[in-house]
């Protein structure tokens, strides 16, 4: 499989993170930055997932597109915004990424 197509799939995971951020910064639509930084932020995401979706089998693109996204803004949200962090939360977060490196690995 096409390296291109993995770095594409986790760039498009990041981007879901983005827009995911973005979010909770949107108010309603009166913060036009924010709101301006979500509709890049989740073009380019599905975008990146349509792409690698073409060369990896498309459960496996968006099972680990969305695990990327997730784990993403988890720690966004711990590290910028006092999420609750804990040993179990630390533990399923390393999970998810277990899984993920598992579907990559299988390919």
């Amino acid at each position: 499989m096409a390296g291109w197509a993995w770095a594409a799939l986790l760039a498009g995971g990041l981007c879901e993170a983005g827009f995911t951020t973005a979010l909770r910064h949107i108010d309603g639509g009166r913060n036009l930055w924010a709101l301006a930084g979500f509709l890049i932020a989740v073009t380019a995401s599905m975008g990146l997932l349509a792409l690698a979706g073409r060369h990896i089998a498309m459960g496996t693109a968006y099972a680990v597109w969305a695990g990327i996204g997730a784990g993403a803004t988890a720690i966004i949200g711990m590290a910028f915004y006092g999420e609750p962090i804990s040993f179990v939360r630390a533990l399923l977060l390393i999970g998810l990424i277990g899984c993920i490196a598992g579907l990559k690995a299988l390919g």
